[in-house]
């Protein structure tokens, strides 16, 4: 089985537990069908309630819920419309932290049209504007390099790092 390397004291995995996961963390914020097909929506144009709650195919009170919750959490924001002799009413665009999200919605996308299309590739395409060519998603290093998960080092983030102990014999500075 392929799994990415452990690092900085993670080898040993009965010594630590994934708290504070950020997977744990994203999946609770939009790991659920409504959440990420209104994210889907946003991305495809819609911002009208119910024109979300139709194309999802959800009741209004769960629309309302969903857009909410997701409008707490920064990734929709609220804005003002009015159609002339109308009240005023709220549409819902992603904000930047919504926008973020579409790797994540490409990626789960394009492993659907693999794994759960029946080998017929998905109802939708994704293209370049320019180019017309087929839009991907990866996992790059800095050096732009694409990476699988043997290439991958899992280590403690830096605010869950120990402090190394400093020297007994500090150097002189200069």
């Amino acid at each position: 089985m392929t799994s990415l390397h452990l690092g900085g004291g993670l080898a040993d995995r009965s010594r630590w537990t994934p708290r504070e996961c950020s997977i744990a963390k994203a999946m609770e914020a939009v790991g659920n069908r409504s959440a990420m097909l209104l994210i889907r929506e946003a991305f495809y144009g819609t911002t009208r309630f119910d024109d979300f709650a139709t194309r999802v195919g959800i009741t209004q009170a769960s629309a309302a819920a969903r857009l909410k919750q997701l409008t707490e959490l920064g990734i929709f924001a609220r804005r003002p419309y009015q159609e002339p002799g109308q009240r005023t009413r709220y549409e819902y665009v992603l904000t930047p932290m919504g926008e973020a999200l579409l790797p994540v919605a490409v990626a789960l996308m394009k492993w659907g049209d693999e794994y759960l299309q029946d080998g017929k590739g998905g109802p939708v395409e994704l293209l370049e504007e320019s180019t017309d060519e087929p839009v991907d998603v990866a996992v790059r290093g800095a050096s732009g390099r694409e990476l699988s998960v043997d290439d991958i080092t899992l280590r403690p983030g830096a605010r869950y790092r120990r402090p190394r102990p400093e020297s007994a014999d500090p150097q002189p500075e200069g």
